[in-house]
Parts: C-alpha cells; structure tokens; sequence
C-alpha cells in the first residue's frame, strides 16, 4: 500500500500547477508520519528533476515546518496534525494530501479513501484555489469531487 500512495503522490504532482513553478530551487516534499512512504518517495525521487527544479524529500519533525514545501503528506498515523500544518501553510502555495478520514472535507487539498477495497481520492477545490495552485481537469475528473 505505501508504494501506491508513494506513486500517487508523485502522480498528482504531475496535474498541478505552482505559481513558482519556474523558479529554480528545490521542489521540497514533506513527509509527517508514514516512515514508509518516506523512504520510498526519497529512494524514487530525492534529486530528480521537477521542471527547473530538483525533488528534496524532507521528513517533517513539526507541522510548522510545512511552511518551506511545496507539498506536504500527512500520513494515517499523523492526522491530528492536519489543522496546524493548515495553519502552517495557509495563503502559500502548497498542496497537502492526507491519509484520514475527514480530512478531505476539512480542508486538505487531496485526501486518500478506500472505497470498496479500493484506493481513490478526494479533492477539495477550494483548499487548492485558496493554495494558489492550479489543478489539471484530468486529476479532477479522476477525483471524488468536495
């Protein structure tokens, strides 16, 4: 399961759009909980290019420091973290995707849920037009709408 949200996670980053995304710099991934997940986004992806940027996967140790990412997950394990990090990131643009229920409809942008023993996701448009970013119409239509 955690190469599934590993790779979806890099997928999602596919459909979005940063504001600066044309900027050189680092591409900073945060990881709050989910060790594994972790492990294999900075495995697969530590170093590789996102554009004119370079991927830097960072483990999180305070929601504080989501504010220097550009996108931030939030595993299973973590969720009562989710509000802070929200705090953390309100007004930038960055995209956070959690693994809770609920989460979705309080304000994630992208929020994992398992549908008859299947991985799907929601999407909260408004949390990713308050982030500034843009979503490409193929993840949302892909996406349980909020």
């Amino acid at each position: 399961m955690y190469e599934i949200h590993a790779q979806m996670i890099y997928n999602f980053l596919k459909y979005v759009q940063w504001p600066n995304d044309a900027e050189g710099g680092e591409f900073v991934l945060g990881v709050i909980g989910e060790d594994d997940v972790y492990n294999i986004l900075k495995t697969y992806y530590e170093g590789k290019p996102k554009g004119s940027k370079k991927f830097a996967i960072k483990k999180l140790s305070s929601p504080d420091e989501a504010a220097y990412c550009s996108v931030v997950y939030i595993g299973k394990n973590k969720g009562s973290q989710f509000d802070a990090v929200r705090n953390a990131a309100s007004g930038k643009p960055i995209l956070t995707i959690t693994d809770s229920a609920n989460l979705g409809k309080k304000g994630s942008c992208i929020n994992f849920k398992v549908i008859d023993g299947k991985l799907k996701f929601e999407l909260n448009q408004a949390s990713i037009t308050a982030s500034t970013l843009k979503v490409a119409s193929q993840l949302s239509s892909m996406a349980i709408l909020l």
